[in-house]
């Protein structure tokens, strides 16, 4: 072999072999190897960056105590050009947010369903858990009435699986397409950059399939008390594959055992003001106490075949598998146990994406779930850089031989080993050909149209059912209180829209709803004589006709 192709050892992700009885799934790995510092040590004396003494880190070099500073002072400009670039660009959606490291043990037989090593019965597999809120910033309050983002990653013996749910089983919408409008909706105008319920409720009302998510954000799981105290679910559907090839569709729920808690809007508000990092305060102190936050993981399933006829679209993102059809099956169990020990290296830079999957497990047909597929690692080239993947936090615990190269940042690399496959020079590339574990089966003309629609598939009786089935009397009131809060500053037309929008949902709630917002405005006005500051009676603008049907193809 010529000199210049001599394969030497290729350099792979320098975490150290775990102890022999800690070599289990996903290997006891600790804080130090997710995140770590192996080259910085806190106790030696100040160093600069490449490990040179500094001469002081108080006083800059100047002509005399009195005079000038010196381009020259290379100490204070590396200092102050490293300060600059100190903040990676924030998440767009779900900025706000904190996370733990924890352990994950499958305690049941699930093998008939999936072969992945991760979920067989008495793995315990080492995790990261991030929540968040979806549409505020980086420095918003953690009790401000939004979803809850509750993303998911596990270092399994076959590479890293993530999933990337939210504290709801629905989203908003079910096309990647209009994904990029609904967050900007829920951001800042481009004029006043101030936040704006009109602008909200008129994408919500724009695209009706967002009623059953806006039902349960408008509902008391919009505010919980803590993360601790609130569900995660995959919201999407997912596949399984077992070691016989056989597939299902599966969606995950965790289901925490702190009991669910929600606050009052008092509350939140209140707490806003108080302390905006409350829920992860909450989490770190928790945890610092050895009060181990715990969910236990069940999911429904689906036998592949079934999909093709169920009544309702099993792959749209708005809609729930009812349980009375796909049980819960008991999986296993999640429990937080340990603290970053870096905020910013350990969850501020950790990526998880839907696109981490692990044999025995895959996407399924769900348009948002391909969409973020592509979207969420792509996000993290561009927040984080080329090789956020060769962060310790992102790593997985088993060593890899990727043909991606270099890239800004690069840390690992493969030595001077062959970049290309195929090649003559032992190193090993992939070329399985004839179907995949993860397919499904596909035909028809290219076309830009919502999903075809079932028996039992429209936007509005699901909400419904949370509404008048799981809601009670109190949480119907308190519903009709905090929607009527909400659309208090709303103005026409999306004011009439919104009313419309619930009326769809339920009549007697959407009448409810109305009369409280006219009744308060009213109330607002002291001379009893509101005219067009009544909602709904915009004399300078035509109103137009409300939202009215089902589906977003018959709405548009």
């Amino acid at each position: 072999m010529p000199a210049r192709w001599r394969v030497r050892q290729p350099c792979f992700p320098s975490i150290p072999a775990p102890p022999p009885e800690h070599r289990t799934e996903g290997s006891l790995v600790t804080n130090e190897q997710l995140g770590g510092n192996s080259h910085i040590d806190p106790t030696i004396p100040s160093t600069n960056g490449f490990g040179t003494p500094q001469a002081s880190d108080r006083n800059s070099l100047s002509v005399g105590p009195n005079g000038p500073l010196l381009l020259h002072d290379v100490q204070l400009v590396e200092t102050l050009a490293h300060f600059n670039r100190e903040r990676v660009p924030e998440r767009n959606p779900h900025a706000k947010g904190s996370g733990a490291f924890g352990v994950f043990e499958t305690t049941e037989d699930v093998s008939k369903y999936t072969r992945a090593a991760v979920f067989q019965q008495g793995t315990k597999t080492q995790m990261l858990a991030r929540f968040s809120t979806v549409a505020g910033e980086q420095g918003s309050p953690d009790t401000w009435r939004d979803v809850r983002g509750f993303s998911l990653k596990f270092y399994t013996s076959e590479g890293n699986l993530d999933i990337v749910g939210n504290n709801t089983p629905v989203f908003f919408v079910r096309d990647p397409m209009k994904f990029p409008h609904f967050i900007r909706s829920q951001k800042r105008l481009p004029d006043s950059g101030l936040r704006n319920n009109t602008m909200q409720w008129d994408f919500w009302t724009q695209n009706p399939e967002t009623a059953h998510q806006v039902t349960y954000l408008m509902g008391d799981r919009g505010l919980p008390k803590t993360w601790r105290h609130m569900n995660g679910y995959s919201s999407h559907t997912y596949a399984w594959i077992n070691a016989e090839g056989e597939r299902f569709w599966v969606k995950y729920h965790f289901h925490t055992n702190q009991g669910v808690e929600n606050m009052t809007n008092d509350e939140a508000n209140k707490m806003a003001g108080e302390d905006a990092d409350f829920h992860r305060r909450d989490l770190f102190d928790a945890i610092a106490r050895a009060d181990f936050p715990s969910w236990n993981l069940s999911v429904q399933i689906m036998p592949y075949e079934e999909a093709k006829t169920y009544r309702i679209n099993p792959f749209d993102l708005t809609k729930v598998w009812p349980k009375a059809d796909y049980p819960l099956i008991p999986v296993g169990k999640m429990t937080l146990n340990r603290n970053p020990e870096n905020f910013f290296a350990q969850i501020e830079q950790a990526a998880f994406a839907p696109s981490n999957m692990v044999p025995g497990t895959g996407i399924s047909p769900d348009k948002m779930l391909l969409g973020r597929v592509f979207a969420y690692a792509d996000a993290h080239r561009a927040r984080i850089g080329t090789n956020f993947h060769q962060l310790p936090v992102n790593q997985p615990i088993v060593p890899t031989n990727s043909y991606t190269f270099d890239g800004n940042m690069t840390y690992h690399h493969s030595g001077n080993a062959p970049v290309y496959a195929p090649n003559s020079y032992n190193r090993p590339w992939a070329d399985e050909q004839g179907p995949v574990e993860n397919s499904w089966e596909t035909d028809g003309e290219l076309v830009r149209q919502a999903y075809t629609l079932r028996e039992d598939d429209d936007d509005f009786s699901q909400a419904n059912k949370l509404l008048n089935e799981v809601f009670d009397d109190a949480a119907r009131d308190r519903f009709v209180e905090t929607v009527a809060g909400a659309l208090a500053t709303v103005e026409e037309p999306v004011l009439s829209n919104a009313f419309q929008y619930w009326k769809n949902v339920d009549e007697v709630i959407g009448g409810r709803i109305e009369a409280k917002v006219r009744a308060d405005a009213e109330a607002a006005t002291p001379d009893g004589d509101a005219g067009d500051k009544i909602p709904g009676a915009d004399p300078h603008e035509e109103r137009k006709a409300p939202v009215a049907g089902g589906h977003e193809e018959t709405t548009h």
